[in-house]
């Protein structure tokens, strides 16, 4: 009997194997035997009728899944940005109103480097998934475009990206309550590098710099050619300044709890009305009153995402030999070194430790690049 043949159907993508993360971990084969008889009345246990070869999840770490164009599914997706996460909904603004959306499993459950796999910035498409009368759009989250301009960290052993799709990053510092941290600054300043972002140093509440410390630490910066700018919500000192750095560009907001990070963009556009938080006067750390990264239009044009205060700034995932490239104090006197790998941590005839010597280099600044060098090398 001749075989019919199968109608073949076109799919405009191709079928890719990828990973996925774990369902579960569980240990397949129980190791337990003698607690369990223990805690049996009879000190005996009935015998497994099954036994799993492998532990449930592992053969679900991977799926055959359709990449490429599939442009009629793609006719009735829409295009926004996203303003917020807030838990498994995504807020997406599509030019006119925020829609609420969830995150496509698929897109939820790879396996990847990130911690999320949307974040505030994002350039999405999404599709409508209820359209009835009476009740609110919801939309389902199918593409997430490629990012530029993005600020990560390391945050346990998974990188997280605070911000994506931004052209600066205000760094936020303080004069006191907190006092500045200088080596935190150096952080922010290497991650915004390696994400191809333009570092700004902003200088908070200077009318609290009462040794000049903090005046002294923002002229070092500016000195090395990055933009600062020095700012006081209580005098008014630097919000005009701001205002017009922020006008027009896609900007983010970082630096430690407490700064006042939306002190400041209350200042810069009061109908903000973003909540703040107290320092508090023995351990001089601030409060988390913003918890999650939102990104806020300006009446001004162009828009600014304030993120969650960050006490520490683990940079590590950037690779310990292109550290040197964002010092740019250094890149005068690396072909200085006697040897051409030199790292500028423990060799002889180092033209960077000689500049500390003799003053070129602040020490503050290659104690930021020793300590990360060595982060990034363990």
């Amino acid at each position: 009997m001749a075989r019919t043949p199968r109608k073949k159907t076109s799919k405009s993508g191709k079928k890719v194997r990828v990973q996925f993360r774990r369902n579960r971990g569980a240990t397949p084969r129980p190791n337990d035997w003698t607690e369990q008889a223990n805690q049996s009345e009879d000190n005996e246990i009935d015998s497994q009728r099954s036994e799993n070869i492998v532990t449930k999840g592992d053969m679900s770490r991977q799926r055959t899944i359709i990449v490429g164009d599939d442009a009629k599914k793609r006719e009735n997706y829409q295009s926004g940005i996203v303003t917020a996460m807030r838990g498994l909904y995504a807020d997406v603004h599509d030019g006119e109103r925020v829609i609420p959306c969830t995150i496509r499993r698929i897109l939820r459950t790879r396996l990847i480097d990130e911690r999320q796999a949307v974040v505030a910035g994002d350039r999405v498409h999404y599709s409508i998934a209820e359209k009835t009368q009476g009740v609110e759009y919801d939309g389902v989250i199918e593409e997430v475009q490629p990012r530029k301009g993005v600020l990560r960290r390391l945050s346990g052993r998974r990188l997280h990206t605070i911000v994506a799709n931004v052209d600066q990053v205000v760094i936020v510092s303080s004069a006191g309550e907190p006092r500045p941290k200088p080596h935190l600054i150096d952080r922010y300043i290497v991650a915004s590098l390696f994400g191809d972002i333009t570092p700004v140093v902003c200088m908070n509440k200077v009318d609290l710099d009462v040794d000049d410390f903090a005046a002294e630490l923002l002229d070092r910066f500016r000195d090395l050619g990055y933009k600062t700018l020095q700012t006081s919500t209580m005098t008014g000192e630097g919000i005009d300044e701001l205002r017009n750095l922020l006008k027009d560009k896609e900007s983010g907001l970082a630096g430690q709890s407490g700064v006042g990070k939306s002190s400041l963009l209350n200042a810069v556009q009061p109908g903000l009305a973003l909540r703040v938080g107290e320092v508090g006067e023995q351990s001089e750390k601030g409060r988390h009153t913003t918890t999650t990264a939102e990104l806020l239009q300006l009446d001004g044009g162009g828009y600014v995402v304030d993120t969650p205060g960050i006490r520490s700034f683990d940079v590590s995932p950037i690779p310990s030999a292109q550290l040197e490239a964002y010092f740019v104090e250094f890149i005068d006197h690396i072909d200085g070194c006697k040897y051409p790998n030199c790292t500028h941590t423990h060799e002889i005839e180092c033209a960077i430790k000689d500049a500390v010597e003799s003053g070129e280099i602040h020490p503050d600044r290659y104690e930021s690049y020793f300590t990360l060098f060595q982060e990034a090398a363990s």
